[in-house]
């Protein structure tokens, strides 16, 4: 859907013979991006604007913070869960907690349909963000490579 501004290209007064351009404001958004506003005119891709070696640094500095705080809280996670069922299941022992495991194993098939239901309705966006993850990978191959190795370095850190 296309809108367009009609702006008064005169400073005189209104009158009938007034004179308006018509501005097409998808070409404008296209030619004055948001970030053109706030980095400037020459921010685009950043393979245009660093050497191999900064992109790599970048990419792997990034993602050494990424994997190191991904591990720190997937150890935490892990922790929680499974103490929280560790818990459980002594509780269920000790006589404190009874799990009527019927209507358990009967919900987790209704959640199982539902899902499944949802599933096929959320398939556009979920394509939709992969490929646009995939156009960006392929835009920053050096940055995102750095990445990679960055995030599993400190995963292993």
């Amino acid at each position: 859907k296309r809108q367009i501004l009609r702006l008064n290209v005169r400073d005189e007064p209104e009158s009938d013979d007034e004179v308006y351009e018509v501005v097409d404001l998808t070409e404008y958004a296209r030619r004055h991006q948001w970030w053109s506003r706030v980095f400037g005119s020459n921010s685009g891709p950043i393979a245009e604007k660093y050497s191999v070696a900064t992109q790599l640094m970048m990419g792997g500095v990034t993602g050494w913070c990424a994997g190191y705080v991904f591990q720190r809280v997937g150890k935490i996670a892990a922790t929680a869960i499974g103490g929280g069922f560790l818990l459980l299941q002594i509780a269920n022992h000790s006589g404190y907690v009874q799990v009527d495991w019927k209507k358990v194993e009967k919900d987790v098939n209704k959640a199982k349909k539902h899902l499944k239901k949802k599933a096929n309705k959320a398939a556009p966006e979920i394509n939709t963000f992969i490929e646009e993850a995939t156009d960006f990978i392929k835009r920053n191959i050096i940055v995102s490579s750095g990445f990679v190795g960055g995030f599993f370095l400190g995963l292993a850190s």
